[in-house]
């Protein structure tokens, strides 16, 4: 007889809350803004990054709950980002080393000028809805997100670019003409920023039916039933818990230290995979010097954390 049972779904915990929010605005001030956002970061506990730039704010930080609560209450009390919106998950431990408020020319860098989500943009699509979406034989999926990225997860049947950077997307879509051989196009990315550009991007370029989901990977995994779900792997995020899976539940990769890519147990397992020095997928790239100056700073991480201290730089 078939067991039929539903596992429990496995459910984001941890005594860190982490938040993830972006918020395309004119933002003219972001400039002298930068300063008095950091001192309420640090006032409150908070570590992480956040970008700042003339077109918005986007960033991760994470600290207690009642510490991101009054750190978004703070950002939404300015008029230009009163409308943010944001995704919560769990970490068991801090996932940031410090604060960091950078000024940016982008909050999410494509490199094309003028393009304005707050002018042109796709049709969001709530995770409820997504499924039926990206089953039409009508519609063309996209990963907007980069290689290291997809290496870990991806929703089923979808098309990766292989993208080393954002700024390579708008060149790959105008050498694949194939892209508008179907009506439709949907989107994603980790929480949603980069469909915001993408489907800018593409509407610009003349594509009329472009859907993005709302929320990206991150509500996606967080709403729809893993029993449901199309998603196929683990979640890339940017600290360090470093993926997440069905129900925001922290992954089980690691990061290579040298490269900054996602691995997996096997992968350790690998000859060519050396802590804090390499990988399989660095390895062929460095030099021995390289490697012997990434040892040089592995062993003072060592050192660092049998003094019960955190190397600065990892």
């Amino acid at each position: 007889m078939t067991d039929t049972t539903i596992l429990p779904r496995p459910e984001a915990t941890g005594d860190f809350l982490v938040a993830a929010l972006y918020h395309f605005a004119s933002f003219p001030r972001f400039e002298s803004f930068r300063e008095t956002l950091f001192r309420a970061c640090q006032e409150h506990g908070i570590k992480g990054t956040l970008l700042l730039a003339h077109e918005g704010i986007n960033g991760t930080i994470a600290g207690t709950d009642e510490g991101i609560g009054k750190i978004l209450a703070f950002i939404r009390a300015q008029p230009e980002f009163a409308a943010m919106e944001h995704k919560e998950s769990r970490a068991s431990k801090m996932p940031f080393v410090r604060m960091k408020v950078k000024l940016k020319k982008e909050i999410v860098t494509m490199g094309v000028p003028d393009i304005d989500p707050n002018k042109i943009v796709g049709t969001y699509v709530d995770p409820k809805d997504w499924n039926e979406l990206i089953s039409d034989p009508d519609t063309i999926l996209i990963d907007t997100r980069n290689d290291y990225e997809t290496a870990i997860g991806i929703f089923k049947n979808a098309v990766d670019p292989n993208t080393k950077t954002f700024r390579e997307f708008p060149d790959w879509v105008k050498n694949n003409p194939g892209l508008h051989n179907k009506p439709k196009i949907a989107m994603y990315c980790t929480g949603g920023i980069r469909c915001e550009k993408a489907t800018a991007f593409m509407k610009e370029q003349g594509f009329d039916e472009v859907y993005h989901l709302k929320g990206g990977i991150l509500k996606y995994l967080e709403e729809v039933p893993e029993e449901q779900s199309l998603w196929e792997g683990a979640c890339f995020v940017f600290d360090e818990r470093v993926s997440v899976t069905h129900g925001l539940a922290e992954g089980n990769h690691q990061l290579c230290h040298a490269c900054r890519n996602p691995i997996t147990e096997e992968v350790r397992l690998s000859p060519m995979f050396e802590e804090g020095v390499s990988c399989p997928g660095c390895y062929e790239d460095r030099t021995e010097e390289d490697r012997e100056r990434f040892r040089e700073r592995q062993q003072q991480i060592m050192l660092a954390k049998k003094r019960g201290q955190k190397h600065i730089g990892t």
